[in-house]
């Protein structure tokens, strides 16, 4: 399957700290991954967990239970994809700190990221966490232990207190903690290697990496989501992991979730043109160096920022940056073998407009999410913005005192109705398709982030109309 490509191992990742699908869609989706050219899945669970005992306050309202992980497992298993679990153990760490009885295990005592790497009870928390994790997850060949993005690092009172002594560093202090996070794994599951992003090593110099354990220890996984990679300085990055002591490297690119923190629909030439220079990172360093692509699609910047691309939108994204990968370019037959698989006429943006516009699994979502985000809010700023008769018989001014020429609500009234009934039919059916893919509170979100606000404008133009055309009981124009 994998064709003459330089990554042996594709795996997709699935962020679950927002809009977690159910596993019915999981069970439609996962075959057209292995179709697409995928052999593996990076599932960050985050709250969707069951952690159990003094861990279970890490749960979401609707964790996946221990039976559905194991469904999961089996799916995937039916697809030939490999799961590797991903827990954070580092950064990124607020869907645990900010629970109270845990807040004392923050590295700076006002923010949530970051785990205080001095306390014993920090590690503690991390191995507790990794064994639930990997007792559902028996025979992992590899477990992500993440240590991304280690924000205000060396900020937090005992830290500043031991890095004033000579020669303790941040580099140390964070390859510390890596090393015992990693060691923990290794230890408890000898056939089990820890993968773990490698932003926090890149400055650090080359004789302090190879001092240290971490580089016999873990796989690091080299993450860039641009459309224009430093290719030169991607290989002198391979070479100093390298000559670190690494033994296999990763890459990580993005399908999804990249390009915006509040973006709703994915930029296909962005993530087409990333993976095209990850293709030429892989070749131009030795042939035994990349185990393998993490395809990443993430779903919030961060546990408490807005959803950006739902899966099912991103998932064109996803077959056109697989089959690129497969093929190792995007010719005119590699584009006709991606819109075969989806079902789609067309790649182009324009194809994706109309209900139906696909035959893959949550392209229904992909067709209604298009709609509201090209035109919805547009449509409404039209109305309430630039039509000639609003702006100039029922102004805010106007509204605020419930003023206006009666023969005008016969020009407003009936396109305000015509809008809001058009809107609000399209919303009932996007509702509908995202309940059938993802839980209620994921539904609730996307719909008041995205759909409700111009709603409630239209909705409160027309009640200003309602109030404005009933006989007034004062005199004057100003009231």
């Amino acid at each position: 399957m994998s064709g003459s490509s330089p990554f042996k191992m594709r795996l997709v990742h699935l962020d679950l700290k927002g809009a977690p699908p159910k596993v019915c869609y999981l069970s439609e989706i996962f075959p057209l991954f292995r179709a697409l050219g995928a052999n593996g899945v990076l599932i960050e669970y985050e709250d969707m967990f069951p952690y159990e005992g003094h861990l279970r306050l890490l749960r979401a309202k609707h964790a996946y239970s221990p039976s559905e992980i194991k469904e999961i497992l089996h799916l995937a298993t039916l697809n030939e994809l490999e799961v590797i679990p991903l827990v954070q153990t580092f950064g990124h760490m607020e869907f645990v700190l900010k629970h109270e009885a845990l807040a004392h295990l923050r590295e700076v005592a006002r923010f949530p990221n970051t785990l205080n790497p001095h306390k014993e009870e920090s590690l503690a928390l991390v191995r507790a966490m990794i064994d639930q994790v990997m007792e559902l997850h028996p025979g992992a060949r590899w477990l992500h232990v993440g240590c991304d993005e280690v924000y205000y690092l060396g900020e937090g009172e005992t830290s500043r207190q031991w890095l004033q002594q000579e020669p303790n560093s941040k580099a140390e202090l964070c390859l510390s903690h890596m090393e015992a996070v990693a060691s923990h794994v290794r230890a408890r599951y000898p056939t089990t290697t820890p993968l773990m992003w490698d932003d926090m090593l890149r400055d650090i110099p080359e004789d302090q990496l190879s001092g240290s354990r971490v580089p016999q220890l873990v796989e690091p996984v080299l993450w860039d989501y641009g459309a224009d990679l430093d290719l030169h300085g991607k290989a002198l990055l391979v070479e100093k992991y390298r000559k670190s002591g690494f033994s296999w490297l990763w890459a990580a690119s993005a399908f999804k979730g990249a390009t915006g923190v509040n973006q709703s629909l994915t930029p296909i030439e962005h993530h087409l043109r990333n993976h095209l220079q990850w293709l030429q990172v892989a070749g131009s360093v030795p042939a035994d160096t990349l185990r393998g692509i993490i395809l990443t699609g993430w779903q919030r910047y961060d546990h408490f920022s807005v959803l950006c691309e739902l899966l099912p939108v991103g998932i064109p994204s996803l077959a056109v940056c697989l089959q690129v990968l497969l093929h190792g370019d995007f010719a005119e037959n590699v584009k006709a073998r991606v819109e075969n698989f989806l079902g789609i006429s067309s790649l182009e943006e324009m194809s994706f407009r109309s209900e139906g516009a696909g035959s893959f699994p949550g392209s229904n979502i992909l067709a209604l999410v298009t709609q509201v985000s090209l035109h919805l809010c547009s449509s409404v700023d039209a109305l309430l913005e630039r039509d000639r008769y609003v702006t100039g018989w029922f102004s805010p001014y106007h509204r605020r005192r419930k003023l206006i020429h009666p023969v005008m609500i016969e020009h407003i009234q009936p396109q305000a109705l015509s809008l809001l009934a058009r809107w609000s039919a399209l919303a009932g059916e996007l509702e509908a398709a995202l309940q059938r893919v993802f839980y209620p509170d994921t539904v609730e979100e996307w719909l008041e982030e995205n759909v409700h606000p111009s709603l409630r404008r239209l909705q409160a133009l027309l009640q200003d109309l309602g109030e404005a055309a009933r006989p007034r009981q004062d005199s004057g124009q100003d009231s």
